[in-house]
């Protein structure tokens, strides 16, 4: 399936099209099987039933018209659920939890920029870009994307692992991640946050690969690592937990479609 991006909704159409719908944390579903769900591909006649709110045009998946909206919490078809996105993956085709991603980052923005941060005015969608203008100072604000560094950090035959207090499942552990902040090169991002969490300081900085994560607005951007010097010791104001593990022997880690994960199978594969 080919996903094509776009600012430019089409002409009205009088077929079905894909709405990827939210609430919260949450993404509006069809119940397909007991583990599988698919997302909402409706016409017209149902589409206005279900007063959507905030529709946004993103693009067309062959040739389909895909939008993002709202809908309050509301007693819904026997059919429909509220799921969490995280829990999507795995329930559907890549393709959709992709767009999936996508579609919650166009929404939040739309929801949050709603009005101008210079001048207070309420700003307006353009037409032939994601953008928002505001018609009093001109200052347009694009969707948000806030660059993160995660490393998968060495040391012999072990990999660097952390519980941080705000994950999801409190069991789990990941590799150390953090935010770049202005006037830093990605390099000295991983050096700093590393040191920073866990007291440790490393060497050998090579790139990994990256990935969208739209929980909410994220590029994460993998590294690798080796180990230099110093003794594990917690910010404990971010991370309840840290350890160094082999690949025979890891605690709970994160599911498949993350990066963290790629990085974790990438030191077990080397190591097996």
């Amino acid at each position: 399936m080919n996903f094509k991006k776009s600012s430019s909704e089409p002409s009205a159409f009088h077929g079905k099209a894909y709405y990827f719908i939210f609430s919260k944390n949450n993404i509006l579903v069809k119940k397909e099987s007991q583990n599988r769900v698919s997302i909402l591909c409706i016409g017209k006649k149902s589409f206005l039933q279900m007063t959507l709110n905030h529709i946004c045009f993103l693009g067309t998946l062959e040739d389909m018209p895909c939008y993002c909206a709202s809908i309050p919490c509301k007693e819904l078809p026997e059919e429909y659920e509220w799921i969490n996105l995280r829990a999507l993956y795995g329930k559907t085709d890549d393709m959709f939890w992709t767009i999936a991603g996508y579609a919650r980052q166009i929404y939040d923005w739309n929801m949050n920029f709603k009005f101008c941060g210079k001048c207070g005015a309420k700003t307006r969608r353009k037409k032939n870009e994601s953008a928002r203008v505001c018609p009093e100072c001109s200052l347009i604000s694009y969707p948000r994307i806030s660059p993160a560094i995660i490393t998968a950090v060495v040391k012999d035959d072990q990999i660097l692992l952390a519980r941080g207090i705000n994950f999801p499942n409190k069991k789990m552990f990941s590799i150390l991640a953090g935010f770049v902040e202005p006037g830093e090169s990605l390099e000295e991002c991983v050096k700093r946050e590393i040191f920073e969490e866990v007291g440790v300081k490393v060497k050998n900085i090579r790139y990994f690969k990256s990935q969208p994560w739209p929980f909410p607005d994220s590029l994460m951007i993998g590294f690798t690592a080796v180990y230099e010097s110093g003794e594990l010791l917690i910010d404990k104001q971010e991370i309840v937990e840290a350890g160094w593990f082999k690949a025979a022997n890891l605690p709970i880690i994160p599911g498949k479609q993350s990066l963290a994960r790629s990085l974790i199978d990438w030191f077990v594969k080397g190591k097996i």
